[in-house]
C-alpha cells in the first residue's frame, strides 16, 4: 500500500475515533468550506491532510465501512487525483470516489472547495494584508504543490475581485441606514484627492457610506458626495453631527446645505496641532496641556471657561494663535453643548475613527507603486474600505445615543423659536 494512502487512512481514524464524528464533519467542512481563513495558518501539507481526511470521512458517511456497507447500490470506487482550493492556494490532492445507481456521485466538500470564486476572495484578502501579487508563487510554503499561479494569473483574478467589490460598494442602499454622526475627510492617492463618508448610525455600528474623487480637497468635490449619497438612499438632515477636521471646502458645503441648523464637530486633535504650530517649541507642552485640560471638563461651562482663559494666555504669546482658538471655539465644545457622555464623546471629539481607517487602507495597499489611471485607483479604494469594514466595531459609549439625539432635537427647536421670534 502506498505511504500517502496508508498516511490518509490513519488520519480517518483518528477522526473518526473522537467522539461526535457527525459534528466534527459539519464543523471542518464549515471551516474549509465557508470560512476557509480558519485554516489559513496550517501548513500546506498539514490543509492538504485535513482536507483529504474529511472527503475520505465523508465518503464514509455515504457508504458506509470497508465491510459493512450501508447499500449495495453505493460503491467506493478507489480515488483519483484532482485539485482544490485551501485558503489561498490551489492544490493537487488525491479524491476519493463514489459511484451509484446512475454513476459517478459528487462529494459535497470537494465539489465546494473547487469554487475560484473562494479563490479570488481568499486571494484578495491575502494582498490586502500585504503580499505582492508578483511575490505570490515565492510565499508558498510547498512551491512545487502548488500549480496555477503565475503572475498573469494573480493579477487577473485581482482585477476581477477588486471590480466586483468596487461595484458593490457604488451601488449598495443606503436606505435602511440611520445615521447619527458622519465623519468627512480625504485621502489622497496618485495626486488626486478621494472624499469619504463615514458613518455610526443609532445603533452604534460604523459603515463606509461612499467616496468621490477629485483634484483636490472642495466644497464642489463634497457637494457631489453628498449627491451621490442621497441617489442611493441616504437622508442628510440636521439631526446628524458631522465631525470633520476644520477643512474649509468641507464647512463650507455642509453650511450651504444645512445653514444654521448645522451641528458640527471640529476635530479637536487638529486644533490642538493647528495652535500648537503658532508657538515656538518651548510653550508647546504647555499649550497642549491647557487646552487637553479644557476639554476633559464634562460641564460646558466650564470647559469654555478654561478655553477662554487658554485664550488669553496665547494672546500674550502670540495673536494668531489666539486667533485660531477663537475662530473654532463654539464647534470645538459642540459635544460638550450637547452633553455628550464622556465615553462616547472619545469616539466623536476627533476624525481619529475615519483617520484610522485611512491607516489601514494605507498598510493594505503598501505593496502598490503607482496606480495606473483613475479606474484602479477607484477599484483598489472600494475593496480596501470594504475590507476595513470587516473589523468595525460598535463605538463605546453607544447606549447614549438616543439621548444625545434628544439633546440635539431640542436645541434645534429652541434655535427655531428664536428666529421665528426675531
Amino acid at each position: 500500500m502506498r505511504e500517502d494512502t496508508i498516511r490518509r487512512k490513519k488520519a480517518t481514524r483518528l477522526f473518526q475515533e473522537i467522539d461526535g464524528r457527525r459534528w466534527l464533519v459539519e464543523r471542518m467542512g464549515q471551516i474549509l468550506v465557508q470560512g476557509k481563513h480558519g485554516i489559513d495558518g496550517l501548513s500546506l501539507e498539514l490543509g492538504r491532510m485535513v482536507a483529504e481526511a474529511i472527503m475520505y470521512i465523508e465518503r464514509e458517511e455515504m457508504a458506509g465501512p470497508d465491510y459493512h456497507p450501508y447499500s449495495s447500490e453505493i460503491q467506493k470506487w478507489a480515488s483519483q487525483a484532482g485539485s482544490m482550493f485551501v485558503g489561498d492556494r490551489k492544490l493537487r490532492v488525491v479524491r476519493p470516489r463514489l459511484r451509484g445507481p446512475e454513476g459517478e456521485m459528487a462529494l459535497g466538500t470537494y465539489r465546494k472547495l473547487r469554487e475560484r470564486d473562494g479563490f479570488s476572495e481568499e486571494l484578495l484578502g491575502k494582498v490586502l494584508r500585504g503580499l505582492s501579487g508578483r511575490r505570490y508563487r515565492e510565499t508558498l510554503v510547498e512551491a512545487g504543490q502548488a500549480f496555477g499561479v503565475s503572475a498573469s494569473s494573480v493579477s487577473r483574478h485581482i482585477v476581477e475581485v477588486t471590480a466586483k467589490k468596487l461595484k458593490e460598494f457604488r451601488e449598495r442602499s443606503l436606505k435602511g441606514f440611520d445615521p447619527f454622526a458622519l465623519f468627512i475627510d480625504t485621502i489622497h492617492r496618485g495626486g488626486q484627492a478621494f472624499m469619504v463618508a463615514l458613518g455610526i448610525d443609532l445603533a452604534g455600528r460604523k459603515r463606509v457610506l461612499g467616496f468621490w474623487q477629485g483634484a483636490t480637497e472642495n466644497h464642489e468635490i463634497c457637494e457631489e458626495l453628498f449627491s451621490e449619497l442621497e441617489s442611493r438612499g441616504l437622508v442628510l438632515s440636521k439631526r446628524i453631527l458631522f465631525v470633520t477636521d476644520g477643512g474649509k471646502g468641507i464647512i463650507k458645503a455642509l453650511r450651504q446645505r444645512l445653514g444654521s441648523g448645522l451641528m458640527h464637530q471640529r476635530c479637536t486633535i487638529h486644533k490642538d496641532r493647528n495652535i500648537q504650530r503658532h508657538l515656538a517649541k518651548r510653550w508647546r507642552k504647555e499649550a497642549h496641556r491647557r487646552f487637553r485640560a479644557a476639554l476633559e471638563q464634562n460641564s460646558y461651562a466650564d470647559a469654555k471657561r478654561m478655553l477662554k482663559d487658554f485664550e488669553q494666555w496665547l494672546r500674550q504669546l502670540n495673536e494668531s494663535a489666539a486667533e485660531s482658538l477663537k475662530e473654532a471655539l463654539e464647534e470645538i465644545l459642540t459635544l460638550h453643548r450637547l452633553k455628550v457622555p464622556a465615553l462616547l464623546r472619545k469616539t466623536l471629539h476627533s476624525t481619529n475613527p475615519i483617520e484610522s481607517m485611512f491607516s489601514t487602507a494605507r498598510d493594505c495597499e503598501g505593496n502598490l507603486k503607482r496606480y495606473r489611471g483613475s479606474r484602479m485607483a477607484q477599484r483598489w479604494l472600494g475593496a480596501v474600505l470594504l475590507h476595513c469594514e470587516q473589523g468595525f466595531k460598535r463605538v463605546k459609549g453607544y447606549a447614549a445615543i438616543k439621548q444625545v439625539v434628544a439633546a440635539i432635537e431640542a436645541e434645534q427647536a429652541e434655535g427655531r423659536k428664536l428666529r421665528s421670534a426675531a
